[in-house]
């Protein structure tokens, strides 16, 4: 690695001023916003949605300081990577807050949270989830493979997949699905997302269990997801995917009992 100049780093901190003070009004923004909420309840739900929006832009900034220590200094930031991770974080915290964090259940158990964000209307729901998953992307590639994050990315994208599903009104989804309706175009990439993250968090979370943890709660929500995108083919009335999903889910549970009886019977020889 060549040696970093006093003139590298002169020009480093010089390049980062703006994304600086950039840093400290949107911590400020989210300070002041969070006040908000607390003191408007019935505005709250709209108000964590632009907090969502903040902590998005936020660790975009903290990203794109990182990009110019590599292009500068030749070296990650790992310190505005690991800011950029907890910005990350926040943002899903906050959309969990307003939309909730559910996995597989009907859409009835969480319809009612809906109505109170009713003026977020659907191009504004996909394309704040469009925004949140780009950053997740980056921010996983600006880490690298052999991050020591790598298996706290399958917690953070399997809570996304959860509030990429439960933001989208699946009772307009019929109407909007439409080509007549204004938001036909981010209703059907929407469902394309959706369907996409949760068979992702599915593998994912079964990879973490069997590469990583061995925990049965992984597998166990790698199973909830897989329910979840069957339940939502269902919904969409896609029988074929629907039945497909079922097998998978049979298959997976079989799996799931077979090694937890292993597990039993290995703490009864210890």
């Amino acid at each position: 690695m060549a040696k970093i100049t006093e003139t590298d780093r002169h020009t480093y901190h010089e390049k980062v001023k703006t994304y600086v003070s950039m840093t400290r009004a949107l911590l400020k923004t989210e300070k002041d916003l969070v006040q908000e909420a607390k003191k408007n309840a019935a505005g709250a739900p709209l108000i964590k949605l632009t907090l969502t929006d903040e902590m998005l832009n936020l660790a975009s900034n903290y990203m794109a300081v990182n990009g110019v220590s590599q292009v500068l200094l030749r070296v990650k930031n790992e310190e505005a990577l690991n800011d950029a991770r907890k910005s990350l974080y926040k943002a899903v915290i906050y959309l969990e807050e307003v939309v909730s964090n559910l996995i597989d259940v009907p859409f009835s158990d969480y319809e009612d949270k809906l109505k109170l964000i009713d003026s977020f209307n659907q191009d504004q729901r996909y394309e704040m989830i469009r925004k949140m998953g780009f950053a997740i992307d980056i921010l996983e590639q600006a880490y690298g493979d052999n991050s020591k994050w790598r298996w706290t990315f399958v917690d953070l994208e399997g809570r996304f997949a959860a509030t990429a599903k439960n933001i989208i009104d699946l009772k307009s989804v019929y109407v909007n699905s439409s080509p007549e309706s204004p938001y036909y175009d981010s209703t059907v990439y929407h469902l394309r997302l959706i369907k996409k993250l949760l068979a992702q968090s599915a593998d994912r979370y079964r990879e973490k269990y069997e590469l990583s943890t061995g925990q049965m709660l992984d597998f166990k929500t790698g199973i909830s997801f897989l329910g979840a995108l069957r339940r939502l083919h269902i919904v969409l009335a896609e029988s074929e995917e629907s039945d497909s999903i079922k097998k998978k889910l049979a298959i997976w549970k079989t799996k799931l009992d077979t090694d937890l009886k292993k597990q039993e019977e290995a703490k009864k020889r210890t």
